[in-house]
């Protein structure tokens, strides 16, 4: 792969700050006043019929509308719906799935149970105008973008998390509502982002004497979207450079789906992409994504992620992961959802152990409209290099986010957040502060 290529993987690639820290002595916690607002709050999981697991990252849509959510790690969702809606159905999906349509006049405010059941497509049932190989029907995605992919300006309200863990603990925990001004798939324009809620909490005893953070935030995960943005991994550059195949195809929303590998020469010794992708077998859109990048060249593998860290530290990469999922209205597809997860190893010099760190962030759109505006840019809009802990102070109550609708905690989120904010208080409860 050559140089070129390698520049905008790193371009891509989120970017991990390290610098030292001073914990302050007063911790500042927002409260914010509620409005009357009439909704109704629907909880619950989305699980497969046979096995019983968990479905992770399953759509939930309120039919005609644009108002959406996904399950979280465990399966949960939460669904807020304006009342003026309540005679309506909400549609669960999820890859490789039968789609589902529930009325929201069935569903419990809570410990709603929804079972999906796995479908099963065989090659041969779409295999009639099948192009020639792998390779031709990812040209032919990228290039039907226009056809397949929202034309129109629009502001989509997104929901945004990003978590760092040392080990298996939580230690910062960062969430946001976001408005995106989403430019069309065909223009080469690039999105804008506006913060209109946020807040965090972390625990500094857990990050030792480091201060990690994720710079870019939303747009790391915005700029997931490939077919928005196809100059990070696939390039006319990039793109020679995979070896592309066949892998069994699926369903999505009773809509068989070709499933292609992409991965670079083994031989490739720059840092590289590897995945899935998943296009819709009538129209060549994709609909999902999931891949990885090799990590095994430490040392490049952190040039693309490592800012600013100490002199005595080495940080390098040990995994790093990517999804992204596309949903679609009135026969049109528009970016739905993404998550990356980022685990490091930090080695101190004359240190006998190591430290390991995850961070991970995901957005979801939640609902959505045509930009009327005339506005392309809104005031105050984000930069692309934004640390969202750096604009976010304190963590309040659950009615924080009022009629948003959110990603469900993970229950080891919810538990962090307790023992995070009992710890703020204890701090706040001494002489002196």
């Amino acid at each position: 792969m050559k140089k070129e290529v390698f520049t905008k993987y790193k371009r891509f690639s989120t970017i991990l700050l390290m610098a030292f820290f001073l914990l302050s002595s007063h911790i500042t916690i927002n409260v914010y006043a509620q409005n009357d607002i009439e909704y109704t709050e629907y909880k619950g999981e989305v699980i497969d019929s046979k096995t019983k697991k968990p479905l992770v990252f399953a759509d939930l849509i309120v039919d005609g509308s644009n108002i959406s959510t996904v399950t979280n790690t465990e399966g949960d969702f939460a669904l807020k719906v304006p009342n003026d809606m309540m005679n309506g159905n909400v549609s669960v999906s999820f890859l490789g799935y039968k789609k589902q349509s529930i009325k929201l006049s069935d569903l419990k405010n809570s410990n709603n149970e929804i079972a999906l059941e796995p479908t099963i497509t065989e090659l041969t049932q779409i295999n009639i105008n099948a192009p020639k190989d792998a390779e031709s029907l990812v040209k032919a995605m990228l290039k039907r973008k226009g056809e397949n992919y929202i034309v129109d300006q629009s502001i989509m309200t997104a929901f945004y998390r990003e978590t760092i863990k040392k080990r298996r603990k939580n230690a910062s925990l960062s969430e946001a509502v976001v408005e995106i001004y989403k430019q069309p798939y065909i223009s080469k324009r690039n999105d804008a982002i506006k913060l209109i809620k946020a807040r965090k909490s972390t625990n500094y005893t857990r990050l030792d004497t480091v201060a990690l953070k994720l710079q870019g935030g939303p747009f790391s995960a915005l700029y997931a979207d490939m077919i928005k943005y196809p100059e990070f991994l696939f390039s006319e550059e990039s793109m020679e450079g995979y070896i592309y195949s066949f892998a069994k195809t699926t369903e999505v929303n009773g809509r068989p789906v070709y499933v292609v590998n992409f991965d670079k020469n083994p031989k490739e010794f720059y840092p590289h992409y590897y995945g899935k992708l998943y296009i819709d077998a009538e129209t060549y859109a994709l609909t999902s994504a999931v891949y990885s990048l090799n990590v095994e060249n430490r040392e490049l593998a952190s040039e693309m992620f490592i800012r600013k860290k100490p002199r005595r530290v080495s940080v390098y990469p040990t995994e790093a992961a990517y999804r992204v999922d596309y949903r679609t209205s009135n026969g049109k597809w528009y970016y739905g959802y993404s998550n990356i997860q980022l685990t490091f190893k930090v080695n101190w010099k004359n240190k006998l152990f190591n430290s390991s760190y995850t961070l991970q962030s995901e957005m979801a759109i939640t609902d959505w409209k045509t930009n009327t505006t005339g506005i392309n840019r809104p005031k105050k809009a984000l930069r692309p290099t934004v640390v969202l802990a750096d604009e976010a102070s304190g963590f309040s109550e659950p009615e924080f986010w009022g009629k948003y609708n959110i990603i469900e905690p993970e229950k080891s989120i919810e538990n962090a957040i307790k023992k995070i904010n009992r710890q703020f208080k204890r701090i706040n409860s001494q002489p002196g502060n």
